[in-house]
């Protein structure tokens, strides 16, 4: 009986002894962590328009430069005449391109038909930069008429024949500032833009103007629209280069992140300098009296601010204006 015993307890034993070990072989073994693959970045906007650009565009107008470390493209387009007149630097504005198709491109296509060289290159994207929600710009509705225009501000002024509105200069006497003081930006709400862009920037304006001079072109002009117009006020109130004594700029507006006003910077430029801007809007209409103000202030000798009318829906008579008004600014003798 105790030898029964005894074999029960054995078998007992066994029986848990094989129930752990099942349980321990059933147990899976733990999986390695899953490392997800890198995904390469994504281009940015203005590397996407670009590359669409050179797919579409002809292969003698699509150039690569580089500028601090990395190639962007530029579009050319050599005068059409014998002996040209210069060559016009393009400088589009936020999330615009090369080839824009309010101001930058038809500047850029027409420009050599009357003379004139054009190289428009690629800015990069600012990091707080949201693209709109279509590729071009939505169209602009016309303001109500002020009730007190100025002669810079008549909607229903014609060009004379030299190409260009009727126009207010340095010379005129000086006015109160007090309608107009653009506002400063609110630091705690715009976005670092560090000194990666502005390097960028002037990296890219920089090769523009070596390839530029390459060319030995008898006049350079810099161009700029919206805030491209700014960079290159930047940058010619930094760098200061002597053979860049004029600026041209196209509703400009200062970027997110700039401290500096646009009042402040481009009149203190002393070069002669043709500023452009539409009068559709309060803003815009106000922004331009205080750097007209600032202007006056210094007796700037040789700046020219012209207003155009407000923008109409007829893309192509919209674009022809601005072509002439530009010309004629381009064309007038120098101060």
């Amino acid at each position: 009986m105790f030898r029964h015993h005894r074999l029960r307890i054995c078998l007992c034993v066994l029986a848990i002894a094989s129930t752990d070990l099942g349980a321990s072989e059933a147990e899976p073994a733990p999986e390695a962590p899953v490392v997800p693959a890198e995904r390469p970045a994504l281009p940015s906007r203005s590397e996407s328009m670009a590359t669409e650009l050179a797919r579409q565009l002809p292969s003698t107008e699509v150039i690569r430069l580089q500028a601090s470390g990395e190639a962007f493209m530029a579009l050319w387009r050599p005068a059409n005449v014998a002996v040209p007149k210069g060559l016009v630097i393009l400088l589009p504005g936020e999330g615009e391109s090369a080839d824009w198709p309010r101001g930058i491109g038809p500047l850029r296509r027409n420009l050599p038909d009357h003379g004139w060289h054009t190289l428009s290159i690629t800015l990069p994207d600012s990091p707080g930069f949201l693209p709109p929600a279509t590729a071009e710009p939505a169209s602009s509705t016309k303001a109500d008429k002020p009730s007190g225009t100025t002669a810079d501000e008549d909607p229903q002024a014609h060009p004379n024949e030299a190409g260009y509105l009727p126009e207010e200069t340095a010379t005129a006497p000086d006015e109160s500032t007090s309608e107009a003081v653009q506002s400063e930006p609110d630091p705690s709400t715009e976005p670092d833009e560090g000194p990666q862009l502005v390097e960028r920037i002037d990296g890219r304006i920089d090769a523009a103007l070596a390839h530029a001079r390459t060319l030995q072109p008898g006049l350079i002009v810099l161009l700029g629209q919206g805030t491209g117009g700014y960079w290159a006020a930047r940058y010619l109130q930094q760098l200061a280069p002597e053979d860049i004594r004029h600026l041209l700029l196209i509703q400009p507006r200062q970027p997110e992140g700039q401290e500096e006003p646009l009042a402040h910077l481009v009149p203190a430029l002393k070069l002669t300098t043709g500023d452009f801007f539409y009068q559709n809007g309060t803003a815009a209409r106000a922004e331009a009296r205080a750097r007209l103000n600032a202007s006056r202030r210094i007796q700037h000798p040789a700046y020219h601010q012209v207003g155009l009318p407000a923008l109409i829906d007829d893309r192509e008579s919209e674009q022809q204006q601005l072509l002439r008004r530009v010309r004629g600014w381009l064309d007038r003798p120098a101060d």
